[in-house]
């Protein structure tokens, strides 16, 4: 019940965060933002079915559990990795 539930949204939530950093910008440079966006719904009825239909739950687990970790990793290594606008402008 927490996997479809609550780790459902958060694993949804977590890709949403990452997916812009590797997926690449359109002409406008807005496609990688919108994009997310529009398969927000898409992803969470993924993983929710998912846990819902799959008789092994430690595959559940283990499939979001690496989605989460590989997708926060790139969140949380470009917002270590960059420096703040107010230091690239000086």
């Amino acid at each position: 019940m927490l996997l479809a539930g609550p780790g459902a949204i958060l694993v949804t939530l977590v890709l949403l965060a990452g997916t812009p950093l590797w997926l690449p910008g359109g002409a406008a440079g807005i496609d990688n933002l919108a994009l997310p966006l529009v398969l927000a719904p898409l992803i969470w009825a993924l993983l929710f079915f998912h846990a819902c239909l799959d008789r092994n739950l430690a595959r559940v687990a283990l499939i979001a559990g690496t989605l989460l970790l590989i997708h926060g990793g790139m969140v949380a290594a470009r917002f270590m990795g960059s420096a703040p606008v107010v230091e690239k402008a000086l």
